[in-house]
């Protein structure tokens, strides 16, 4: 069994997502002391978020799991199905500029969320990666995770 394989069925356990996040406090301190070559554990293919604080106007970083979707980079916002969207949410909601880090380099990216049919489509991606968001999905019935596009552009 690969290690990506192993993560995959951890990831469909209930304790899987609260002890998971509380170690990613340590992946980020990893993935920027590695700038960006090391993110989320090796779980999946995984992104540094770079985006502007919607209240601060500072930079605020998160690692992220993607999926790639031709050109996009596509991200979710599931929070380990907390009752709440992530911060990097409304960042990109409020300023969709950021800057995407992958292996060490740093692409800059603008933002678009998705809805409707598109929507549906790349949230059967992103279970196909990550089954364990079916779970998250389960935690937090009352909500739909964003689901956001990030195209590369030039600087």
């Amino acid at each position: 069994m690969s290690w990506q394989s192993m993560w995959r069925a951890a990831g469909r356990s209930r304790a899987f997502a609260p002890v998971v996040s509380r170690l990613l406090v340590a992946d980020r301190w990893v993935s920027r002391l590695s700038k960006g070559r090391v993110v989320a554990l090796g779980m999946t293919p995984s992104l540094l978020l770079t985006s502007t604080g919607r209240r601060s106007g500072q930079p605020r970083r998160s690692p992220l799991q993607y999926v790639r979707d031709g050109a996009a980079y596509v991200v979710v916002g599931s929070n380990w199905g907390r009752p709440t969207d992530p911060a990097w949410v409304y960042n990109l909601a409020a300023e969709p500029k950021a800057t995407v880090t992958i292996g060490g380099a740093d692409r800059p990216v603008v933002a678009s969320e998705v809805t409707g049919a598109e929507h549906e489509r790349l949230w059967r991606l992103l279970l196909d990666q990550w089954p364990g968001y079916s779970l998250y999905r389960q935690r937090a019935p009352h909500r739909t995770f964003r689901i956001f596009e990030l195209r590369e552009h030039d600087a």
